[in-house]
């Protein structure tokens, strides 16, 4: 089970896909099926296939953006999390051979295509979650225990 939080940027940029597919690529994308539909046979139309193809993606992912909007809980910082890791938190961590990572914790639909962020039901956030710097934390993956101490915490303002 995800939890449904979501960071006030990133519920701001699922808005905009859904905003960017159903007022601009859906509208687009349904007129090249209608052109494409209009040469005649469609079985061997590559531009009539392709695009219906195209445009059950673009509904799919609208009713997916829709459903998730509604469902998800924005979650702004406060100045009573400073000093302590919580949802939205930018985190610097390092092991002891002096490796460091830092990344964001933020929700689950936030994380794609960002390699700087983790989702808040990973296994590194919730070992992180109401830590604070200095903390030494244990993470335990497929791949075994890993330790790590937290250098910083900063909130975006």
């Amino acid at each position: 089970m995800r939890t449904p939080l979501v960071t006030r940027e990133g519920y701001n940029k699922l808005k905009q896909e859904l905003d960017q597919l159903w007022r601009v690529e859906r509208p687009e994308t349904t007129r090249k099926v209608t052109w494409a539909a209009s040469l005649g046979d469609r079985s061997e139309n590559a531009d009539y296939q392709y695009n219906k193809k195209k445009l059950r993606e673009i509904d799919w992912r609208v009713r997916y953006l829709r459903k998730c909007l509604e469902n998800l809980k924005i979650v702004d910082y406060s100045p009573q999390q400073e000093g302590k890791v919580f949802f939205g938190a930018w985190v610097e961590i390092e092991n002891e051979s002096g490796e460091k990572k830092k990344f964001r914790i933020a929700g689950y639909d936030e994380i794609f295509g960002r390699k700087d962020y983790t989702s808040v039901d990973s296994p590194m956030a919730k070992a992180l979650l109401g830590k604070q710097v200095d903390d030494e934390i244990s993470v335990k993956t497929g791949a075994g225990e890993f330790y790590w101490f937290i250098t910083e915490i900063t909130y975006p303002k």
